[in-house]
């Protein structure tokens, strides 16, 4: 790392532009080494909650913040990366007046975020956090407000883990499982998300036609959890119908529609499971 010139415009002009350095390096790796093209992208606040589902809010008053669980904006997604390097020289005057202005000890504001799970999102102060990652600082002073959300969300890292989310959100939406039970369901692919409430939905009409009353959601998705999903998974791990590959999701996914391909009919017994078991595994896409 350079010394410090102990003068402040100087030394604030040379601290950009190495973050501008940084953040083309990083543009260059990320192209050679063929990485998805949003692995440095900052995360949008607004897809995020809209993928999780926004359930309420808490203000949490001022708070000392990690630097390092800042990943996302709510309205500067094109002035910054994921590691708040500015990715133009367009905002190299004020961010330069700023990090001068912090050098000659003036005091700053706190900064603005939203919270998500671990993450949090700038409101207002996207410089000022740019500066603070410039100058190696661990943490900054922030109000926060915390965003409640109707999933979890554990495992965004880039804007394309976005599409996974929204697909879960929607799934448990049509199918309200919860605890243990919604945590069972889990996909890689975001399209079996849709693919399964299609699947449950069908087997809850079928079923509400076999009892002659209608069967809410909640009811559907609880004794198909019961009554379907769980025995099918079990009469699989006794036929060693398994992939270390697979989720039991995507197991039971898989053998849903393959026996419907094979015997065209909705009953599972040990005949049937047999048959799948010399099945080729194989994705349906």
């Amino acid at each position: 790392m350079a010394r410090d010139t102990g003068f402040p415009e100087a030394d604030a002009e040379n601290d950009f532009q190495r973050m501008r350095r940084q953040a083309e390096l990083a543009r260059l790796t990320q192209w050679f080494t063929r990485q998805p093209a949003d692995v440095n992208a900052i995360l949008p606040f607004d897809e995020v909650v809209a993928a999780l589902g926004r359930a309420g809010e808490s203000y949490l008053g001022l708070q000392t913040v990690e630097v390092t669980s800042i990943v996302g904006s709510v309205d500067r997604t094109k002035d910054f990366d994921r590691y708040f390097r500015p990715t133009s020289a367009r905002i190299r005057s004020r961010w330069q007046r700023l990090a001068a202005a912090q050098r000659r000890g003036e005091s700053m504001p706190p900064v603005r975020l939203y919270r998500i799970g671990g993450m949090h999102f700038v409101i207002d102060g996207h410089h000022r956090i740019s500066i603070a990652i410039a100058r190696h600082l661990d943490t900054i002073e922030a109000y926060v407000t915390e965003i409640h959300t109707r999933i979890s969300p554990e495992g965004i890292n880039v804007p394309g883990d976005l599409l996974l989310k929204d697909h879960r959100r929607l799934f448990l939406s049509r199918v309200p499982l919860s605890g243990t039970q919604a945590d069972t369901i889990r996909f890689a692919d975001p399209f079996d998300y849709a693919e399964l409430a299609e699947a449950v939905e069908a087997w809850g009409f079928r079923l509400s036609q076999e009892v002659g009353e209608f069967l809410g959601r909640t009811e559907v998705a609880r004794r198909w959890f019961g009554e379907e999903f769980l025995p099918v998974i079990r009469m699989a791990r006794r036929a060693d119908v398994r992939s270390e590959l697979d989720s039991d999701a995507e197991l039971y996914l898989w053998l849903a529609c393959e026996r419907y391909r094979l015997v065209r009919k909705h009953i599972w017994d040990d005949e049937i499971i047999d048959e799948l078991r010399e099945q080729p595994r194989r994705r349906r896409r």
